[in-house]
């Protein structure tokens, strides 16, 4: 294994997978990229220990189900490296994920307040964001900065394997992305983004959640319990 992958705080499984991406110049320029702007007193969400989330949270070989997202929240205090997720006692609600809770009480009467998602991770929901940092108040600010190729990787490796995966893809963009996935050998949910602006295109009433238990059970899998815990 490379020196750099050595340094990643990484799960073991998608260390060993993706330890060769990290060698890559792309890698190394993006390290470099992050590291100028943190010098330059650039505010970076989600904070560096928090980055690789996603993988650390769900493990490669307990992946049921991958959630595409775009790039972090990059509100203060939302980003924590799960897509569509924020971190405990974020109020109100990003709007997408008002509309994704929307869905979820429509399909299954499941009614969450929480928009902690790391629940879901935990139970093998892969919560990737395409882009894994962003600059306060900038939107899409660390796009086309390498970040594409690592979790286009990852999704190569996931799509790859020997077993059978849902993969949810909201949104044009994850759409995009997620042209390489073999739909002979792994199921997609595919629908508008549940952003205000296009929620109401086919997002609403596409019952993903109810979708992806089906294939789980269809398969022997447990199904995803949706429901979030309160906060306290």
């Amino acid at each position: 294994m490379s020196e750099p992958a050595r340094r990643i705080q990484l799960e073991p499984g998608w260390l060993e997978a993706l330890a060769d991406e990290f060698r890559q110049d792309y890698m190394q320029q993006l390290r470099s990229f992050l590291q100028a702007e943190r010098a330059a007193g650039k505010v970076i969400y989600p904070r560096p220990s928090q980055w690789f989330n996603a993988f650390n949270t769900t493990p490669l070989d307990q992946v049921k189900v991958v959630i595409l997202g775009q790039d972090p929240y990059p509100t203060p205090g939302h980003a924590h490296g799960l897509c569509f997720s924020v971190q405990p006692g974020v109020r109100p609600l990003p709007k997408s994920l008002q509309n994704i809770f929307r869905e979820l009480r429509d399909d299954l009467g499941i009614e969450n307040h929480s928009g902690n998602l790391e629940p879901w991770a935990r139970q093998g929901v892969l919560l990737l964001n395409a882009v894994l940092t962003v600059e306060r108040g900038r939107p899409a600010s660390h796009q086309g900065k390498g970040w594409e190729r690592f979790t286009d990787r990852a999704i190569q490796i996931l799509n790859d394997g020997d077993r059978p995966i849902v993969f949810v893809l909201w949104g044009s963009y994850a759409q995009r992305k997620g042209s390489i996935i073999d739909r002979k050998r792994h199921h997609v949910i595919a629908s508008p983004h549940p952003s205000p602006l296009s929620a109401h295109r086919g997002f609403f009433g596409s019952r993903p959640f109810s979708r992806i238990n089906a294939f789980l059970g269809g398969m022997g899998e447990r199904p995803i319990d949706w429901w979030l815990p309160d906060e306290a």
